[in-house]
């Protein structure tokens, strides 16, 4: 069992309409981890969510590079990128949050993704890794040491922003059943592995005791 305690928060990632079933870039199951997320979110002191927020125009988007298709991969400034459908473009229903998602229960909405020339991933560092995106400091500012994360996808976003988290100096936690991958090739078991080598905490929802009760969440 984990109890919930003062430091901790809860950062739900990109749990937006693109990525649930029948959106530009689903992730199977994706609309599975509403449902654990409310429930998370109920007993958090802090919570965070984070939008993925592209411009129409944005250079990970296949629709940028003519001859080039979704999932090619292309050099840019930074690096290899992944080419993507276009996705979660800005104000757009696709970038909203899910329905049903509790997202009154946020004090903070960080969006990400939003330069045109850089994808970002991870909630700390766009993908460059240079770019910060300014999470860590507030993070710090409210006093949060310990960060337990879920959202979509366990083998993209989830897995960057974990790794990220704990190179800042969190103390991170993985919820398993609040999170779905895309699993690539075995991705989502290759993510889970990088999590537990860099000594991240995996656990489930029902595992979790807020601060004062002696029965897990529901």
């Amino acid at each position: 069992m984990t109890r919930l305690r003062d430091g901790d928060a809860l950062l739900a990632v990109d749990v937006q309409v693109d990525f649930l079933p029948g959106g530009r870039l689903p992730v199977p199951d994706g609309d599975a981890v509403v449902g654990p997320v409310n429930r998370l979110m109920a007993g958090f002191p802090q919570v965070v969510l984070t939008q993925d927020w592209h411009p129409a125009d944005h250079a990970s988007f296949a629709s940028q590079h003519p001859g080039r298709a979704p999932f090619e991969t292309v050099e840019l400034g930074y690096g290899p990128q992944v080419l993507w459908p276009d996705h979660c473009v800005q104000s757009s229903p696709g970038a909203g949050f899910a329905p049903g998602l509790d997202t009154a229960r946020a004090g903070l909405v960080l969006r990400k993704g939003t330069n045109r020339e850089v994808d970002s991933y991870s909630a700390f560092l766009e993908a460059d890794r240079r770019t910060r995106t300014g999470l860590a400091g507030c993070l710090r500012e409210r006093r949060v040491r310990r960060l337990f994360l879920c959202g979509l996808a366990t083998d993209f976003c989830v897995v960057w922003s974990a790794l990220d988290a704990v190179a800042e100096g969190f103390e991170v936690v993985v919820v398993t059943d609040a999170v779905r991958g895309i699993d690539l090739d075995g991705s989502v078991e290759a993510a889970l592995a990088r999590m537990r080598e860099a000594g991240i905490a995996l656990t489930e929802s029902g595992a979790i005791l807020r601060s004062g009760d002696h029965t897990a969440m529901p």
